[in-house]
């Protein structure tokens, strides 16, 4: 992971311009420690923090063309260069990184290649030959960028290089190309799920199970030491297991040895790291267990919303624990990691979505959650890693992977318990092998924690005294009148938004960030599936009451019910000798 700074159109050239410049810059040198990068032409400036990945000796940033015409600054890793390469014969590469394919493809094709590339992005591109330039960012919005106006317009990997230098400054929107040439954005990734019209293609779990494994397999793409974070839940452990098990065959694998550097962290006895350790030794990793307590999370608090640049709860909840755990993953001289984010927005893995009323509700939430991803999950991943150098690559959110998975009719992804279907149960039963077993019965079926719940339950407890100390009654009764664009309904939310505040001033600072009622981490449409949800708005898995083990609190009505054994094969395509067991 990088960290990119372009200023385009430059009202002052003056060396004090420059110097100002390079400054900004270096507010994003904990993305890319490895080297520093600065190309100016005329009014231009695009300069480049480099975290190596691949290519590490000659891949330095910017990149550019034949005859240097064409200039790029790229955050990001381009998984399908060699492929692209092959396209294009008669161009010559200066180096071994695979983002300069982006020069190369932009001379040939011009701003519409932008859909070939496989991969996370965020670049800026400048064609000196008419002064014209590009920016566009990923599909899904795994690497940030932002995009602000001064007297210059200005990108940036992150908020803090732009903030200072810019009245106006906004969340670039995945999937989109700004053209200096219209001034506008439009939306290059037009998938067929992004309409949120109901698919319906029968469930095929061979076909899933094999374009997951092609994701993993493609993200092992690394010169440099790597591993994955392993919670023990279902997702992040898929990842683990598919990682392993075709790691040997890899150029990674010659260079760095075939055992898999797993990594966990949690309060001491925590939920994640009893199953991420039994996981581990099923997988036969070299498992890395990491602690932190809750006071040295609170400590961190100030520190992890400067890097994450965000007042949400449930990110600031989840990215302080990742936080931590990459500080120690770069001790240990690695510097990327393989994580799960995706998969419970793809396949409805969030425990309110037991309360879909039906799969067209089902199908849109997924959507909705998808298009969300970039301002919660994938914020967090990336900014919690990066902040300590570290590079968060993410198989779930493959655009091939994507695809088949969204194109599967909803009715297969619903929570049926009278089925034993549960949470995910599409993915489970994909990898649910009774031959060559990915991972033990009880882990692939165990049953949903969010990251800040799993990492140990007096985590938020522990936020929420926190916050209570610092926030007072009548600060809540005032809090409309102090921040009146997205209010605090919490003293937890309030603290988090005062720290913001601090740190990000500017009004534009925190239009960046989403509001509205959420429960478990729903959207606010969903809110509406459970009446009883208004009264307890809590973004913790915990909330879903009546479905998680570890509910707050007790309520009247119908317990969870068991999960039983699927039945009726015609439900369920068969792989290998699978069966849909009970959780354990």
């Amino acid at each position: 992971m990088c960290g990119i700074l372009a200023v385009l159109g430059v009202a002052d050239v003056s060396l004090a311009k420059r110097a100002r410049i390079i400054e900004l810059s270096r507010r994003l040198r904990h993305r890319g420690p490895d080297w520093s990068g600065l190309h100016c032409h005329q009014d231009c400036y695009l300069a480049h923090q480099r975290l190596a990945i691949v290519d590490p000796t000659s891949g330095d940033q910017p990149l550019y063309n034949e005859d240097k015409s064409i200039v790029v600054t790229v955050n990001g890793e381009i998984y399908n260069h060699v492929e692209l390469k092959a396209k294009l014969t008669t161009h010559q590469f200066q180096t071994g990184s695979d983002c300069e394919v982006i020069a190369h493809l932009y001379e040939e094709y011009g701003e519409e290649f932008v859909d070939m590339l496989d991969g996370m992005f965020a670049f800026v591109l400048l064609d000196t030959r008419d002064k014209t330039f590009i920016a566009a960012r990923d599909a899904i919005g795994i690497c940030p960028l932002y995009m602000g106006w001064g007297l210059d317009v200005w990108f940036s990997s992150e908020m803090k290089a732009l903030s200072d230098d810019c009245e106006r400054f906004i969340t670039f929107p995945p999937g989109h190309l700004y053209s200096s040439k219209t001034g506008a954005l439009r939306r290059w990734y037009n998938p067929p799920w992004f309409s949120e019209s109901i698919p319906s293609t029968p469930y095929n779990a061979l076909l899933l199970r094999e374009m997951f494994e092609k994701s993993v397999i493609k993200r092992l793409m690394s010169d440099v030491p790597f591993g994955v974070l392993l919670s023990g839940g279902l997702d992040s452990s898929l990842v683990a297991s598919v990682a392993s098990r075709y790691l040997e065959e890899t150029k990674a694998a010659s260079q760095w040895g075939n055992k898999l550097h797993t990594f966990c962290i949690g309060l001491k006895g925590s939920p994640d790291l009893k199953a991420a350790k039994e996981v581990a030794d099923y997988l036969n990793t070299v498992h890395h267990e990491l602690h932190f307590t809750v006071q040295e999370g609170i400590d961190a608090l100030e520190e992890v919303i400067y890097h994450i640049e965000t007042y949400d709860v449930t990110t600031i909840r989840a990215s302080t624990p990742m936080f931590l755990m990459s500080r120690k993953i770069k001790s240990l001289g690695v510097k990327m990691v393989l994580s799960g984010e995706g998969s419970d927005e793809i396949f409805g893995g969030y425990l309110y979505f037991h309360k879909a009323p039906n799969k067209k509700e089902f199908h849109e939430e997924t959507c909705r959650k998808i298009k969300a991803l970039h301002l919660y999950d994938c914020l967090r991943a990336n900014k919690a890693t990066s902040a300590w150098g570290v590079e968060a690559r993410v198989p779930f959110l493959d655009k091939s992977f994507i695809n088949v998975a969204m194109d599967i009719d909803p009715e297969w992804k619903m929570i049926r318990r009278d089925l034993g279907r549960i949470e995910k149960w599409v993915i489970r039963n994909a990898f649910d092998d009774e031959k060559r077993p990915y991972l033990p019965k009880h882990i692939l079926y165990r049953q949903k924690e969010q990251f800040s719940d799993g990492v140990g339950y007096s985590w938020i407890d522990g936020l929420k005294d926190h916050a209570s100390q610092h926030v007072s009654d009548s600060m809540m009764m005032n809090a409309s009148f102090v921040f009146p664009e997205n209010t605090p309904t919490t003293k937890e939310g309030y603290y988090y938004r005062t720290i913001f505040e601090k740190l990000f001033p500017k009004p534009a600072a925190r239009s960046t960030v989403p509001g509205g009622p959420s429960v478990a981490c729903s959207t606010a449409k969903a809110v509406e599936w459970d009446a009883a949800w208004s009264k307890n708005l809590d973004p913790s898995g915990r909330a879903a009451l009546g479905v998680h083990d570890a509910a707050y609190e007790d309520t009247p009505g119908e317990a969870p019910a068991a999960i039983h054994p699927v039945t009726d094969n015609s439900l369920r395509p068969a792989i290998g000798e699978s069966l849909v067991k009970p959780v354990a």
